[in-house]
């Protein structure tokens, strides 16, 4: 499985594990792929703890990191994080916030308690995510810088290929991908409509050959609803120098998903997912509950862009996290439709080599298929 990208980086299998668990990272990258470590949420700082643990862990090893940096988006131009928040804040219709609330008490969520204030969380701005790249650029393992939401702005493109390292970002349309390639991108992340998070509408079968036609000599990943080995032969056949995998990661024993998540991950099927705007602002594939269809039923206050959403629901946010128990049909639980398959925990060693010797046994399959000479 040494593809062109692969042997660039240096790993033994073109597996890109995208996570927001340090543990997922270092097992995947120590396992000979390359743990990607989805750095939004965290501040500087926390992310400075987080690569210097992987960096004690994986030794030599090569990962990467995920951010999301848009070029549009309220309050864009505004490099001042605090006034940038204070835009975003002000872009929040009345009667928002009051919603979510109702949504949550009558649902039997408990609130907050009294007096408890909570901070407006701002993400998914420049002001936020460009000092996530300058930490990662610090960590000399630090491989590749993957953008979420779009062509990275020029100015970070400029900033992480200065620096040695590669960058590339997620499409879900052709349309998109050509944006990419216009820009000089290191790689490109096709991802089908079947995966979990920001997602588009087109099938993977449909949008990963159409990808890699428009981005000739630029190295495609193939995601959406990508988890075992035969799914990943499919990938590579079709043109492919390595899969982006998120969702299969999550049920990993390993991963910090709580236990009530993996629960509903595990009695879920593959149509039990729904792309929606209501948590971040953006369509987000994540399963079906009582938080997605209220905002998404008409009558109902329509979800906001990015990242007023985002911020909105922060308080939502906490209070499930705050009571598991009660906020099971509330829960934000992104995930691809690989989901109806994640019906097991082990490790994500383990994971890896499943990968593999599937991967092995399908390809051995299909050249049993052709004619003895």
């Amino acid at each position: 499985m040494q593809t062109k990208l692969a042997k660039k980086l240096g790993i033994d299998f073109p597996i890109f594990a995208f996570t927001h668990c340090r543990d997922v990272v270092a097992a995947v990258t120590n396992s000979g792929g390359i743990g990607v470590l989805g750095a939004t949420g965290f501040s500087p700082e926390k992310l400075q703890i987080e690569l210097d643990w992987i960096d004690d862990k994986v030794g030599d090893r090569p990962y990467g990191v995920d951010v999301i940096i848009p070029r549009r988006f309220e309050g864009r131009g505004e490099r001042d994080i605090e006034k940038q928040r204070t835009m975003v804040k002000a872009a929040i219709p009345e009667g928002y916030r009051e919603f979510a609330r109702a949504l949550l008490d009558e649902g039997g969520v408990p609130p907050l308690p009294p007096g408890k204030q909570l901070e407006d969380r701002l993400s998914m701005t420049d002001a936020v995510s460009a000092p996530l790249v300058d930490v990662a650029l610090s960590h000399k393992n630090c491989r590749l810088i993957a953008n979420a939401l779009g062509t990275p702005p020029d100015d970070v493109i400029k900033q992480v290929q200065d620096a040695g390292v590669m960058i590339g970002a997620l499409c879900g349309s052709p349309k998109h991908a050509q944006y990419h390639v216009d820009a000089g991108l290191d790689f490109i992340i096709a991802q089908g409509g079947e995966g979990g998070g920001h997602t588009g509408t087109i099938g993977s079968m449909v949008l990963w050959p159409e990808v890699v036609k428009i981005a000739g000599d630029i190295p495609v990943l193939a995601a959406g609803g990508i988890g075992n080995g035969r799914q990943m032969l499919a990938a590579l056949s079709l043109g492919a120098q390595g899969i982006w995998c998120g969702s299969i990661w999550l049920t990993t024993t390993d991963a910090e998903t709580s236990e009530a998540s993996k629960e509903a991950m595990f009695r879920a099927t593959s149509s039990d997912t729904v792309r929606s705007r209501s948590f971040t602002g953006k369509q987000v594939r994540m399963l079906r509950n009582k938080w997605t269809d209220s905002w998404d039923a008409p009558g109902n206050p329509e979800s906001l862009g990015a990242p007023m959403q985002m911020m909105m629901a922060g308080e939502s946010v906490v209070r499930m996290n705050r009571h598991p128990d009660a906020s099971q049909d509330f829960f934000f639980n992104p995930v691809g439709q690989i989901v109806g398959s994640m019906n097991k925990s082990i490790s994500a060693k383990d994971q890896m080599m499943e990968f593999v010797n599937e991967y092995l046994e399908a390809n051995e399959e299909l050249n049993a298929l052709l004619p003895e000479e």
